[in-house]
């Protein structure tokens, strides 16, 4: 899938991209439980789009990573797309560096090993739409975990 394809409430949301821009952490609490986000814009040879990175995801990407988005969902905030890899999507990193995004055609096959979840209607997604940098960040708490 390329990013120039994502539409907003998408679930199921395979692509590979490389992380142009990584933003500040924000520490936060819900339900009791601490937990960091961040936003960083990945780019393929489509365009680019938010990624919400939840927790340990923000260790794992740096700007120059090149990431696999598998069961993503796609939310929208202040009129911009934003994808998450939700409850039931993950984040894997494929690469380091690269000196060009890579190209959409490379990122239509899908990961074998579906997870559980995968068939959820919605797409993986939450139900709640994650939020931008300055918004509130009225998160699911299993995303907190």
């Amino acid at each position: 899938m390329a990013i120039k394809d994502l539409l907003v409430k998408q679930g199921k949301v395979e692509l590979v991209a490389e992380v142009i821009k990584k933003g500040d952490v924000r520490e936060f609490e819900k339900f009791g439980k601490k937990g960091r986000v961040c936003n960083a814009t990945i780019h393929d040879d489509t365009g680019d789009v938010t990624l919400t990175l939840w927790n340990d995801q923000i260790d794992q990407v740096d700007v120059g990573t090149t990431v696999k988005i598998s069961n993503g969902f796609v939310s929208e905030w202040q009129g911009e797309k934003q994808l998450s890899t939700g409850r039931f999507g993950t984040l894997e990193v494929v690469g380091k560096g690269t000196s060009s995004p890579p190209s959409a055609a490379s990122a239509t096959q899908k990961t074998p090993g579906a997870k559980a979840g995968d068939d959820d209607e919605d797409g993986g997604g939450n139900g709640e739409e994650e939020r931008g940098e300055d918004a509130d960040l009225s998160i699911n708490e299993e995303e907190v975990l």
